[in-house]
């Protein structure tokens, strides 16, 4: 079956979905609210799974790819969380230091499409950090609802104070040249906002 794009769908239900994304509808709400565009022997359940993100169909820049390395790591957040987890990315083949690039995930931890996001970073010559938020609390779960609902559980200066560590160790680290952009998804976004501001 072919994938059926954003324009496919009522904007109402998107408007739904996107409320259910960030946080502002639960799994039931959307399912509720979804249900009266359910026709056809189609059922509000696999309205949620056609509009939920299939990080595969996404990825561009595959987890072994050989152009590129890649690592978890921890760093101090002495100011957040205390140990934080991330994934690093750069190319193999490079010369000096590198730029680094700070990449904040959505409000569901470091899924597979942030850590995909580093990855294209590293390939566009970037020394990429992609920190988990949701370290203290196990990391990402697999799943986004489950993300979401252990993001909830963290209080949300603390984890600026994780993202201000995770820049300040990105900025000293060997391979980069001092020098460190922010981008962020979502509540990354938020984030890098925070970080601006600092």
């Amino acid at each position: 079956m072919e994938r059926k794009h954003a324009s496919d769908y009522d904007q109402e239900l998107l408007d739904l979905y996107d409320g259910y994304a960030h946080g502002q509808v639960d799994r039931r709400g959307f399912l509720s609210g979804a249900a009266k565009f359910a026709v056809g022997g189609l059922t509000a359940v696999q309205l949620l799974d056609n509009l939920s993100p299939d990080y595969a169909l996404a990825e561009q820049v595959a987890k072994g790819d050989e152009r590129i390395k890649t690592e978890y790591l921890e760093y101090a957040s002495p100011k957040g969380a205390g140990t934080m987890k991330a994934y690093l990315a750069r190319v193999k083949e490079t010369e000096g230091k590198l730029p680094g690039l700070l990449v904040v995930h959505e409000n569901r931890g470091l899924n597979p499409y942030i850590e995909d996001v580093a990855r294209r970073a590293g390939m566009a010559g970037f020394l990429a950090l992609a920190p988990d938020a949701l370290t203290p609390l196990g990391g990402y779960p697999g799943n986004d609802d489950d993300g979401r609902a252990l993001q909830r559980k963290r209080e949300r200066e603390e984890m600026v104070e994780d993202f201000i560590a995770a820049a300040k160790f990105l900025q000293t680290h060997p391979e980069c040249s001092g020098k460190v952009g922010v981008v962020g998804f979502c509540f990354g976004g938020w984030v890098s906002n925070a970080l601006a501001e600092r």
